[in-house]
């Protein structure tokens, strides 16, 4: 899998309570199969890799959930819109591609948790696919 680009993007939620402006996001979208994701998504969770660090206006509309030991997930106290969950060991933020419009550089190109994917979807696009036990494995070595 490549190094993808980078770009600066502005987001926010459904009712534009909380905004998120990320200096780094990384233009590849990936979509996570996790049961976790698929709860709280409806679905499998796309989302863009934007680093450690955010710009969040609206901070008092944000709700953090501790999801697990390694991860924590953000919504909109308003709206529900959920906006990112943050990987804890590294502090990356991952967040949700759709809150972000007009970014036409993005490519999908990437799926996690594929061993937890349903059977009743299935995407079109040619991806670099890994197991939850490769995803661990991935960032155990950061």
């Amino acid at each position: 899998m490549e190094t993808p680009n980078t770009t600066e993007a502005t987001g926010s939620c459904l009712c534009g309570a909380v905004t998120i402006h990320a200096n780094a996001l990384k233009t590849s979208v990936g979509a996570c199969h996790c049961s976790m994701c698929r709860k709280w998504s409806g679905g499998p969770l796309m989302v863009l890799d934007c680093g450690e660090s955010l710009t969040i206006k609206g901070e008092d509309n944000l709700s953090r959930f501790d999801s697990s030991e390694w991860a924590e997930r953000a919504f909109c106290k308003r709206c529900g819109s959920h906006l990112f969950y943050r990987l804890k060991p590294n502090n990356l933020h991952l967040v949700a591609a759709g809150i972000f419009e007009y970014l036409d550089s993005l490519v999908f190109d990437h799926q996690v948790f594929i061993d937890e994917k349903p059977e009743y979807y299935a995407f079109a696009n040619q991806t670099h696919n890994m197991t939850g036990e490769e995803v661990f494995a991935l960032f155990s070595n950061d």
